[in-house]
Order: C-alpha cells, then sequence, then structure tokens
C-alpha cells in the first residue's frame, strides 16, 4: 500500500504538468489556465449538488431506521472528488468528475462495503484463541467476571 502510494505521489503531478504543458503548446498557456479555473468552477457546483443529494439520502437512510452505509461512503468519495476538483490540472479533473457521476461513484462504494466486509469475515475466521492464527478450528468460551476493588 506504503509503495502504491510513493508511486502516486510521483506519478500524478508529472503527468498532470505533462498534460499542461502539452495543452498549454496547443492552445496558449491563457486558454489553458482560463480551462484549469473553469473545470474547478464547474466541479464544485457540480460536487455542491451531489453532496446534497447524498446528504438527503444519508438522511432517508437514517428516518427509515436503516444503517446509511452507502451514502457515507458515496460522501467520502465526493470529498476526494471535491480535493482532486480543486487541484490543478486536466487528469485530478477527470478523476474527480467520474466519481461525481452517480453511478460510479455507487459502484465503488458497493465495492468498498463488500471488500471490508469480505475482510471482516476472512479476519475472525482466521483469528484463534488469543487473537493468533488457527489451524481452521475457532473455540468461543463464555464465562462470568467480577471485578474486585483493590
Amino acid at each position: 500500500m506504503f509503495r502504491l502510494l510513493v508511486i502516486l505521489f510521483l506519478t500524478v503531478p508529472l503527468l498532470e504538468i505533462f498534460l499542461l504543458l502539452k495543452v498549454g503548446s496547443l492552445i496558449g498557456a491563457l486558454w489553458t489556465i482560463f480551462l484549469v479555473v473553469l473545470t474547478a468552477i464547474i466541479g464544485v457546483s457540480l460536487l455542491r449538488m451531489q453532496g446534497i443529494n447524498t446528504i438527503q439520502r444519508l438522511q432517508e437512510c437514517t428516518s427509515r431506521g436503516e444503517l446509511p452505509a452507502i451514502p457515507m461512503i458515496e460522501g467520502a468519495f465526493l470529498l476526494f472528488a471535491g480535493a482532486l476538483l480543486l487541484t490543478p490540472g486536466f487528469f485530478t479533473d477527470a478523476v474527480g468528475f467520474a466519481i461525481l457521476f452517480p453511478p460510479f461513484r455507487q459502484y465503488l462504494a458497493l465495492q468498498i462495503l463488500r471488500k471490508g466486509i469480505w475482510m471482516g469475515v476472512n479476519a475472525q475466521q482466521q483469528r484463534g484463541a488469543g487473537g493468533t492464527h488457527s489451524s481452521g478450528d475457532s473455540h468461543t468460551y463464555n464465562g462470568e467476571y467480577k471485578k474486585l476493588d483493590e
């Protein structure tokens, strides 16, 4: 995971610089700056609308007594999309706009939720007594305890 983050933190800025230089050489520096600012403005307005929609869905879930897991994960994705849209560049804007697309965002949220549930079950199956890994069979011990004052 650490390697992936290092690669991303090195690759994404280099890709952004490359794209900004390429676009700037094609349409000029002022138009490139204008496009970067325009995509940020459009992105923030779309982000605001999607955020309000997600908050409403979150409130609907809680009023029905359901766990609002998907709207909460989508809210985190929207926060991430906002950071990407405010970062100057075309690649980060493209990723941010993709996250703003509701079906794609919901798909990502479901994948995160499924992976999280799978990891929780997997961790429970691998944990034996005392938190160590066992050879496949785990035991549950029930008991009572009393706290003695010293």
